[in-house]
């Protein structure tokens, strides 16, 4: 007898539709076709326990699985669940009638219970667009299915045993159902960190208020102690929060790493990624055999930091100039290219020099002739001219850090920070999968970022004083819209420009004269 169950191949942050056909014949032979890999392979043996501790028995008779379309490689022990159901329904043990409604998916465990799966949320989005009634997967993966909405049953089961009763319609299982809205008051953003823990640093806190309003990235650079992680970890207390559609997308990624934690139905806050400066370049842009998210996708949307940027492999720093360009990443085999979305906001931070006190107000730099230069010369220019703010850290003061006064909340920061991001949902309202000024192309930036002859005047003669590139204007255009966001300013003024202007300096007072 042939029977057909259904699964999922999640391949990037998509997924799609697997059929299984089991066919039952002559003789005791049994084959697994349709390009499995390992994983898939081994699933007859963990079927077979599985059915003997559960009062079953695997049919003594030929068994062949086709696993179509049989080009795709399939990956991972997930199809151990559609294949067991589709071994029953072969056999006569359970009908048949409702299998094409559904996709199976889960992981089988000796005892019939169930592991969870990677890719629910995706492998739901593709099963409710090609109309299928439902899905039935691990019950700690069901609340991230169920954040595909109203429209498609979400059944959680917890072991094969439930899995058959549902066939058979002995089941009381209830579909799965999220209010999303409650989902995300249930995650709402309660900060560790807050930016009135930090005393002074008041142009520095100015400066990434900008960087969160449009989305720039930023990079802090100054000694030793003055406050560059301590204020680049309170980032994302002032970060806005996640849309609906940010969150989904972000979900997404995280669901195909295997990264969200159990019973967790949706990323609701911003990510904050800090990978440790040993990673390697496919660690962080993401690849391997079977590719993989690295660390710049499980970033998106949200906040992306190298701590001590030099430190970095030159190698890996370099693969981060294309998806800070393209926000997603491309990642190509032989057989298939992968893309995963990497639209992230860079924080990094360095010391000027390596004993750190190069240009320190009081301390003497102690590093040997040209040692400053080399340590520099690690950051690529091309990778500097693709950080929009450049901010200098100074030591704070005694008398600063001993004041008793209250330094502003990160609450009222945001607050202006939601505002300058309102405006930019408003004014890239035709524009999807487009939220701050930092993501405008050229086109866009042509339109939106109109400046007066007070205003070109005054670019032109940063260009040629700076030495600027023509990166470097367009970075300088969008940073001057941010500010005139935050103003609440429908035109670029000069001194909107002036203000962004100045976070290019250090390319010319540390770069160029170190």
């Amino acid at each position: 007898m042939l029977v057909k169950t259904f699964g999922s191949a999640v391949h990037g942050v998509d997924a799609t539709t697997i059929t299984i056909e089991v066919n039952i014949g002559r003789g005791i032979k049994f084959f697994l076709v349709g390009l499995p890999d390992s994983a898939v392979k081994e699933s007859q043996q963990r079927i077979i326990a599985a059915y003997e501790n559960n009062g079953m028995k695997w049919p003594g008779k030929g068994i062949t699985i086709n696993m179509a379309p049989a080009d795709i490689r399939k990956e991972g022990s997930a199809y151990d669940l559609p294949i067991a159901v589709g071994v029953l329904a072969a056999s006569e043990a359970i009908p048949c009638d409702r299998l094409h409604e559904f996709i199976i998916m889960g992981e089988l465990s000796l005892d019939g219970g169930l592991q969870p799966i990677k890719g629910a949320l995706p492998i739901a989005i593709q099963a409710k667009k090609e109309g299928y009634r439902g899905i039935l997967l691990p019950e700690c993966n069901a609340k991230e299915a169920a954040m595909v909405g109203d429209g498609f049953e979400v059944y959680g089961v917890s072991d094969l045993t439930e899995v058959i009763e549902f066939f058979q319609g002995f089941s009381t299982k209830k579909p799965v159902r999220i209010d999303i809205s409650k989902e995300f008051e249930g995650h709402l953003e309660n900060p560790d960190f807050d930016f009135s823990d930090v005393k002074g640093q008041e142009n520095i806190k100015r400066a990434l208020e900008i960087a969160a309003a449009g989305g720039h990235n930023v990079i802090l650079i100054g000694p030793p102690g003055a406050g560059k992680t301590m204020l680049a970890k309170r980032m994302g207390s002032i970060l806005p929060p996640l849309s609906l559609n940010e969150a989904l997308e972000t979900t997404k990624i995280h669901s195909v790493a295997g990264r969200l934690k159990v019973d967790t139905s949706i990323v609701a806050q911003r990510p904050f990624r800090n990978p440790h400066h040993s990673i390697s370049d496919v660690a962080l842009v993401g690849g391997g055999g079977f590719p993989q998210p690295g660390e710049i996708s499980l970033a998106h949307n949200g906040i992306l930091f190298l701590d001590e940027l030099p430190e970095f492999k030159r190698t890996v720093l370099e693969v981060l100039r294309q998806p800070m360009e393209e926000r997603r990443v491309s990642i190509s085999r032989a057989r298939s290219a992968v893309e995963f979305p990497a639209s992230f906001m860079l924080v990094a931070s360095m010391n000027p020099c390596p004993c750190g006190y190069f240009n320190h107000p009081e301390r003497s730099c102690v590093c040997p002739p040209g040692a400053v230069q080399k340590y520099l010369n690690k950051v690529s220019g091309p990778l500097l001219d693709r950080i929009d703010i450049h901010v200098e850290v100074t030591p704070v003061s005694f008398e600063e850090i001993s004041a008793e006064y209250q330094s502003e909340k990160s609450a009222a920061i945001r607050e202006r920070v939601i505002a300058a991001r309102d405006r930019q949902s408003q004014r890239f309202e035709d524009r999807p999968n487009m939220y701050c000024n930092a993501q405008m192309n050229s086109k866009q930036l042509r339109q939106v970022c109109k400046i007066d002859a007070t205003g070109q005047e005054l670019l032109k003669n940063a260009m040629d004083r700076l030495n600027l590139s023509a990166r470097a204007y367009d970075r300088i255009l969008k940073v001057a819209r941010t500010i005139a966001d935050l103003d609440d300013s429908s035109a670029i003024q000069p001194h909107h420009l002036a203000e962004a202007i100045q976070y290019r300096n250090l390319d010319r007072e540390h770069w160029n004269e170190a």
